[in-house]
């Protein structure tokens, strides 16, 4: 190379055989190249006394001098990295060919793994999922499923006010209101969500809790045709024994309503604390849909006929997975949650 005939390439090479170490080479670079006092530096500075014949050759021969000093010093550099990781892995016997650290993988919740199971079970049988706003008025949380003023349900003491008019929806029917309002039939939806009530915090109320319903209106729809699609989904959801029974009971926005019993899914129908001796445990409510209903919404009662049913989504998760204390599911302990 042309810059090794220079005498500061044949001190330069002298002076790196002689550093062994990082700190060496820092010295060593500042001797050279440093901006003030860099020995380089110097002779570049030189080059205005030179005559113009000499500058260009001059200053030629000391660039080129400099990049060669800039790049041994680059792979000394590199040199040292390379032997101090070297170093480490001796020092430190890290065995590369042990397994790596693996990252603990989450769950899906078990309130949320009952869902989405409910859901498809009826979203195969036909149904459209809806959804809708957590925050109401009355008109819709309440009189326009045949809840006039006055009733108990109404109280403040069920149900949590926001102001005057507004409130945190004490069920998901205002969306079967919604949807009505909003489409002709045939309408069959479920609505799944979170509704509020004023329960004290106990093993099996909370103040906040999850809710499915369903809606089919037709023509000609009758009572067995919910019995019928309630037993599709309910074997469908617990077990193909599973029976099915039907209790007559008050809904206001329902008539003929029912409470629906299932057979005890602990003692398969034989009796139990959990069922109380009678084979059976209530798992939700159902009926027809009240003409009143219909003439809020605008359909015609005489034309069309419907049924529906509403069910807490965290006491099928009770069920299903044998929990007694419905606070477990908000608590997130993960000694809990890692059992699902």
């Amino acid at each position: 190379m042309r810059g090794k005939v220079h005498p500061l390439w044949e001190k330069f090479s002298r002076d790196l055989e002689s550093v062994s170490s990082s700190d060496q080479l820092s010295d060593l670079r500042d001797e050279y190249l440093g901006r003030k006092r860099g020995l380089i530096s110097l002779e570049l500075k030189k080059l205005s006394v030179l005559s113009s014949e000499e500058r260009p050759l001059v200053g030629q021969k000391l660039n080129e001098l400099k990049e060669q000093v800039e790049q041994s010093l680059l792979e000394k550099k590199s040199y040292f990295e390379q032997q101090h990781r070297s170093n480490r892995l001796k020092t430190e016997g890290l065995d590369v060919t042990l397994p790596g650290y693996s990252f603990p993988k989450g769950n899906i919740h078990p309130l949320r793994r009952v869902w989405e199971e409910m859901e498809e079970i009826l979203v195969y049988m036909g149904f459209s999922v809806i959804s809708g706003p957590e925050v109401e008025d009355e008109y819709y949380n309440f009189e326009a499923l045949n809840i006039p003023k006055g009733h108990p349900a109404r109280d403040d003491q069920d149900t949590l006010y926001l102001s005057d008019n507004l409130l945190l929806r004490t069920h998901t029917s205002p969306v079967q209101i919604r949807t009505m309002e909003s489409q002709q039939p045939p309408v069959r939806i479920v609505v799944p969500g979170r509704v509020y009530r004023r329960d004290s915090v106990d093993a099996t109320h909370s103040p906040m809790f999850h809710q499915m319903e369903v809606l089919v209106v037709d023509k000609g729809i009758t009572l067995a045709d919910l019995k019928g699609t309630l037993e599709i989904f309910l074997k469908a959801l617990f077990s193909e024994d599973t029976l099915v029974r039907l209790r007559p009971s008050y809904f206001p926005f329902v008539e003929p309503g029912a409470e629906v019993d299932i057979s005890c899914i602990f003692c398969r129908a034989k009796g139990c604390k959990v069922c109380k001796n009678t084979g059976w445990i209530e798992i939700l409510g159902a009926g027809m849909v009240h003409p009143k209903v219909f003439k809020m919404v605008g359909y015609d009662p005489e034309k069309y006929t419907a049924f529906a049913w509403g069910m807490g989504i965290d006491r099928i998760a009770l069920l299903k997975y044998q929990v007694n204390d419905l606070r477990l599911f908000f608590e997130n302990d993960i000694r809990f949650l890692r059992q699902f």
